[in-house]
């Protein structure tokens, strides 16, 4: 199935009280590369965060974003520091007696002064990988949907355009026995008018058709283009990533179409090659999209 490269995902989760959102954005890249952004302390999960994504995206950039959701376990912890407040206390008091100073030293005091109490990250990594890896779950599984749902849209598209493509080539080779002959009636009629009534070589004349025909045939190409449209209709039904594949495809049949645009001096085959280049240039920025 045909997958695009752009999606949105979000998962969220509670596991033992431990509350977890990750949202997951894909765009367009040429390899597989999966980037997470988490709280510091829940660092050492990112790595099986990244696996569990790439196990399902195969190409493409992922962005991924993990946060800790309101309610639940709380990451973060007071931390008190007594012997800093007793050197305070200490050293306050000994500025009274130096400055023969009155008044009452409080808890309230004592709080308020730097590194007493401080606001700390803090958490068991291990108590919040089940809920993470349920939300990152949830969130791939949504991202993938996303993406197979524009894959669809894509690949209509796609087909249509490519079948377009074929319809173009089937009447370029109709047309290529028709040149020939249109060829031989124009040189006949030529030179008729040059011998004004003269007697003309037949064998003369085969062989100059003979070298034009040889010169436009465009046999092979069409026959290719064909043999390329087909391989990439089945590819499009393959399984796994087929980006790559598609692009490839593309590029051989622009290269079969650009060779038949070069061989041919007919107007109607240079419009169906005009024609034909421009759907598959089209498809091309449509393949660029898919993984």
């Amino acid at each position: 199935m045909v997958r695009s490269m752009t999606g949105y995902g979000r998962g969220e989760a509670i596991v033992n009280d431990c509350h977890v959102v990750v949202e997951l954005k894909a765009v367009n890249h040429r390899y597989q590369e999966v980037v997470f952004r988490l709280p510091r302390v829940l660092t050492p999960l990112e790595e099986r965060l990244r696996r569990l994504v790439r196990e399902r995206v195969l190409r493409g950039r992922v962005e991924g974003v993990l946060s800790v959701g309101a309610g639940g376990r709380r990451i973060q912890q007071v931390r008190v520091e007594p012997a800093l407040a007793e050197a305070y206390y200490r050293g306050i008091q000994e500025l009274k007696g130096l400055l023969q100073l009155n008044g009452r030293v409080g808890l309230e005091h004592l709080i308020a002064l730097p590194g007493v109490l401080s606001l700390e990250e803090e958490a068991d990594v291990e108590a919040w990988w089940p809920a993470a890896e349920r939300a990152a779950t949830l969130a791939v599984d949504s991202l993938v949907a996303a993406k197979e749902a524009e894959g669809v849209r894509l690949a209509e598209d796609i087909r249509r355009r490519i079948q377009h493509v074929g319809r173009l080539g089937e009447e370029i080779a109709a047309r290529a026995p028709v040149v020939v002959e249109e060829y031989r009636t124009r040189l006949t009629r030529r030179l008729r008018e040059w011998l004004e009534g003269g007697v003309i070589d037949d064998n003369r004349l085969a062989a100059e058709v003979a070298i034009f025909a040889e010169r436009s045939d465009v046999t092979e190409e069409t026959v290719r283009l064909r043999s390329h449209i087909t391989q990439f209709l089945a590819t499009m039904e393959g399984q796994g990533p087929v980006g790559r594949q598609l692009d490839f495809l593309l590029q051989e049949m622009l290269r079969e179409v650009n060779t038949v645009g070069a061989k041919a001096g007919d107007l109607a085959i240079r419009r169906a090659v005009l024609l034909a280049k421009g759907e598959l240039e089209r498809i091309r920025e449509q393949v660029q999209n898919i993984e």
